[in-house]
């Protein structure tokens, strides 16, 4: 089965952006709108690159460039255009623009659908190597009636009917064709019809239930389940040590012979704490928030990344209650340091000295951490509701 970070063939996708939104009730447009602590559209984006696409232009409306870059929360590998008076329009400006780079398949899709599995990506780009385009589709499972003025007029067969999702894939030459070929209606429904137009065949692929669009202001506030009094995650980080390098642990610069390394300051005690802190409010990791393959990170100090997952916990309804450390090395020594680190972790997650245990253990000189080759930490977080 296709990896979905390693594609058999390179694509790149197209994220529909340009609308208003205005049945959402939000106060900007509803793909700018936040939605589980990030904004709707960078969901989409996450997804995609975690999907291995390799460029995402991004329609959006005229004067909200900046909007969609903040919201995308990188630069590189995306790119900002006006998106046109119609979909169509916006997904053919797309495509014009991808026509330079050498992508063999493109996938395009709304950014009002957030929530995108990547099992979706990779059954659609397999259902690419042998259809010209593939549109993840669920089943009609209520009963449906053809109505005209208010009245039934005919039985409809849900057995032969699919509710449409995206994101759609398409081998990127015969949308494009598709695309400048186009004499239909200016709104067109989606790109499949387009294709379909154009006599290109449509595979169909299992869609997901999670690929819902966010319409209406309930979907705002609905989004996740009702928040429970206590909540618990845990997080598990591992760091090389080497010569050269400077040693922080838990925020605390900490003297020695060597250093963790990593792209960040590498402090392994804190990594634990935010991906312990990211599960129980089921944000995710620390991977995803911060990629190592982003050089803005670079060297940063990982306090900024404990603040981070704090203020997404919070936007979840949920506060720091206490933190349980362990650190994993036979060197150096953490006694002499513990009270600096607790003192640390408690102003970093805003919460009492109290509520924070750091602890250090060994592994009786066996694995990695007992031959001094790197450290680990493990972290316990429970969170609480808001009241």
């Amino acid at each position: 089965m296709r990896s979905a970070n390693s594609p058999a063939r390179p694509f790149a996708a197209i994220i529909v952006a340009a609308g208003k939104g205005t049945r959402s009730g939000q106060s900007v447009p509803k793909q700018f709108a936040p939605w589980r602590g990030r904004p709707v559209l960078w969901h989409s984006i996450n997804a995609l690159r975690q999907g291995g696409c390799g460029l995402i232009v991004i329609a959006a409306p005229e004067g909200m460039h900046h909007l969609a870059l903040e919201a995308a929360g990188i630069e590189e590998g995306v790119v900002v255009i006006d998106g046109g008076a119609t979909r169509q329009q916006s997904v053919a400006g797309g495509l014009e623009l991808l026509q330079e780079f050498d992508f063999a398949d493109v996938l395009i899709h709304d950014a009002a659908r957030p929530d995108l599995p990547l099992a979706v990506i990779e059954r659609l780009l397999a259902a690419l190597e042998s259809h010209p385009g593939a549109i993840p589709v669920l089943p009609v499972v209520d009963s449906m009636v053809v109505a005209e003025d208010d009245l039934m007029a005919a039985d409809a067969k849900r057995e032969t009917l699919r509710r449409v999702q995206t994101p759609q894939a398409f081998r990127f030459a015969d949308i494009l064709s598709a695309h400048r070929a186009w004499t239909g209606e200016p709104t067109a429904g989606d790109d499949a019809q387009v294709l379909r137009a154009a006599g290109g065949d449509i595979a169909l692929v299992d869609g997901d239930e999670r690929l819902k669009k966010l319409t209406f202001a309930e979907d705002f506030v609905s989004d996740t389940p009702p928040a429970l009094p206590v909540r618990v995650g845990m997080g598990y980080d591992v760091h090389r040590l080497a010569a050269g390098e400077e040693l922080w642990l838990c925020g605390i610069k900490v003297e020695h012979d060597k250093g963790l390394a990593g792209h960040s300051d590498a402090d392994v005690g804190l990594h634990a704490v935010v991906d312990a802190i990211l599960g129980a409010v089921a944000q995710g990791d620390i991977g995803q928030h911060f990629p190592p393959s982003d050089p803005q990170w670079k060297g940063a100090p990982s306090a900024r990344f404990v603040e981070h997952a704090v203020k997404l916990a919070g936007e979840a309804g949920y506060a720091v209650g206490n933190v349980d450390l362990t650190l994993i090395c036979e060197a150096p020594k953490i006694g002499p340091h513990r009270d600096a680190m607790r003192e640390m972790l408690a102003e970093l997650l805003g919460v009492e000295l109290g509520s924070v245990s750091v602890k250090a253990t060994t592994t009786e000189r066996l694995g990695f951490t007992g031959r001094g080759e790197g450290i680990a930490a493990q972290a316990v977080a429970t969170m609480v509701a808001k009241a």
